[in-house]
Parts: C-alpha cells; structure tokens; sequence
C-alpha cells in the first residue's frame, strides 16, 4: 500500500477487490448499457445484487435511453456491498490514442469525483478504468488517472481518501512507479 497527500485528501493505491472496499462509494468501470458485464463491471452487479440493476434500468429509462456516454457518471446505492454507493463510468475503448482516449478517461476520473462530492460522499475506492476489455494500456491509463485525481484534489478538498484498487500485480507495481513521479 503507498499512500500520497493532496491537501487536505490522501491517495491510497492498493491491491485487492473493490468489491470488498468499505468506503462512501465505490467506482465501477461500465459498459454503456449500465447492465452488468465482465470484469469489475460484473463483480460490482454480482456481489451488489439486483438492487444496483434496478436502480441502472431507471437511469436508462429516464436519463440516458441510449447508453451512457463515454467519460459520464452516474450514481446508484450500492446494494449488498460494503460501500453504500456505486458510481457508474463509462471509459474508452483503447483504439490507439487518436480518438481522443486520453481526455475521454479523465473525464470519466474527474465526473466520478464531481458527483461524490455532489452527494457528500467522504471516501472513494477507483478500479482502473479501461484497462481489462477495454485494452487501454495500463502505463497511460495510469498517468491520466492519477493527474485527474490529483488535480480534481487540488480544486476541491472535500474528499478525505480516494483508493486506487488494484486486482493484479503488475497494475499495482505500474500505479505505484507512476504515482512516485505524479503525486510526490
């Protein structure tokens, strides 16, 4: 676990499931339908149960009947896991970096941000997004999320802790060699 300060907020990068973070909310990397499907996007549903799916069927009906948009947000409680809200995100598809990717993933960091502290949400476990399926490089993917972070911190302090949940090794080593550089 590495831990870095940004104000008054404090970045903890660690390996484990978000699915088992006891946090305000957790993030989950989804696809645009809001329905479930592989990786974290259908571990968070799983674990969560039907209550998260419910609640992801009214935002379609009502807010986005056609998907949500790439790097958009969108909340949800978090049913049956620890933490008692879901923020859904969208990120790109890697289709190597010419169709504006990069801003397109960091959108999806900073309006994750932006409506936890819409609903007063304190702490905030992030997955990495767009880099399973989604084949974003994980290197990349890395520096955007944590300049994202870190500069929505440096705007507005309210967030006390934001995790970065890491499944696998080599992401962890990659997130923690970038954030010495980014985040010292």
């Amino acid at each position: 676990m590495e831990e870095f300060q940004i104000k008054n907020s404090k970045i903890i990068i660690l390996k484990g499931d978000i699915t088992e973070m006891n946090t305000d909310a957790i993030v989950n990397s989804a696809n645009p339908s809001l329905m479930g499907g592989g990786g974290v996007d259908g571990a968070i549903h799983r674990k969560g149960g039907p209550k998260i799916l419910e609640e992801c069927r009214k935002i379609r009906e009502k807010e986005y009947p056609n998907g949500l948009p790439i790097g958009h947000a969108v909340i949800t409680t978090g049913g049956n896991l620890k933490a008692k809200y879901v923020i859904h995100t969208v990120g790109p598809i890697w289709r190597g970096g010419k169709y504006e990717e990069a801003k397109l993933l960091y959108q999806a960091y900073y309006n994750s941000l932006k409506i936890a502290v819409s609903k007063g949400i304190k702490t905030i476990a992030f997955p990495s997004i767009s880099t399973g399926a989604y084949g974003y490089p994980i290197e990349e993917a890395s520096i955007i999320a944590l300049k994202a972070i870190k500069e929505f911190l440096e705007k507005e302090d309210f967030i006390e802790k934001v995790f970065i949940v890491l499944y696998k090794d080599r992401d962890y080593e990659v997130y923690k060699e970038v954030a010495e550089k980014i985040l010292k």
